[in-house]
């Protein structure tokens, strides 16, 4: 297994490790329950331009060091330094706008694996990835007014394309933290499983995934974004979704079928 760990090592940090064709990103923070702090930032933003050009990679995983918090949102003790006025606030928007940005636009399915807190920019980079799946203690919030401050707009438009504008405004106002059942009943997450069988849930997850053709799964997630855009489909468009007929994987995936075997992709 490789290792390879960013960030300055008095702050937060972000280590990125491989088992096999799975990558995981591990936010660290241990005196703050994983809070996401700028040298986090500057972490994790090399890391995933690291892993979106590396097409040896089948899945990306999320998740919070030490198993008792995803991430409760941001380190409130960097905003006196960091964001003390609105340039400074449009400078660290940046950061955070560049990260989330290269997390959605991974090419690799991504799942976030929650445990414990998930909050405000927290909850946004778990928003950002594919899958999420959290444990039954799990709990779930943007408490951001109570700072006196908003959701940033690309976390807030997260936020509204998963959860719909009626629960995004009840979250924001409100600024509850709630639970799994709830979260999942807003579509914050995908499925919520016991803390005992949640580490075989998370392998079984990426092994179903890695089970399944890479560039299948690149062309599932560009498509389903697509379909955002009411503006109908090109003929390019339409013609790159049946490029696949083309490919090795297309043949091997077949004959695996037929001679009732495993597949075994390669990404061609």
């Amino acid at each position: 297994m490789d290792n390879e760990t960013t960030g300055n090592p008095m702050a937060g940090t972000v280590t990125l490790t491989r088992e096999g064709v799975v990558a995981t990103l591990t936010l660290s923070n241990p005196d703050k329950l994983n809070a996401f702090d700028k040298p986090m930032w500057h972490a994790l933003i090399p890391a995933l331009r690291q892993l979106g050009a590396d097409d040896s990679v089948r899945v990306v995983v999320l998740r919070g060091d030490g198993g008792r918090a995803f991430s409760p949102g941001a380190d409130i003790s960097e905003f006196e330094t960091e964001r003390n006025s609105p340039e400074q606030g449009i400078a660290y928007g940046h950061l955070m706008d560049e990260g989330l940005h290269l997390l959605r636009e991974l090419p690799h399915p991504t799942l976030a694996a929650i445990q414990g807190a998930c909050c405000g920019i927290g909850l946004a980079v778990a928003l950002a990835c594919d899958l999420r799946v959290c444990t039954d203690a799990s709990r779930f919030g943007v408490p951001v007014s109570r700072l006196g401050i908003s959701m940033p707009l690309p976390e807030m438009k997260l936020l509204y394309d998963i959860a719909g504008g009626p629960a995004a405004l009840e979250i924001l106002l409100e600024g509850r933290v709630f639970d799994a059942a709830e979260a999942k009943d807003k579509r914050l997450v995908h499925r919520i499983v016991a803390q005992d069988a949640f580490e075989g849930e998370i392998a079984a997850t990426c092994e179903r995934i890695v089970g399944g053709a890479p560039l299948a799964a690149r062309l599932h997630k560009r498509f389903i974004r697509r379909f955002a855009d009411p503006g109908p489909l090109s003929e390019d468009e339409i013609a790159e979704c049946c490029d696949c007929y083309g490919t090795e994987d297309f043949r091997e995936g077949y004959r695996a079928f037929l001679e009732r075997r495993k597949p075994v992709f390669r990404g061609r």
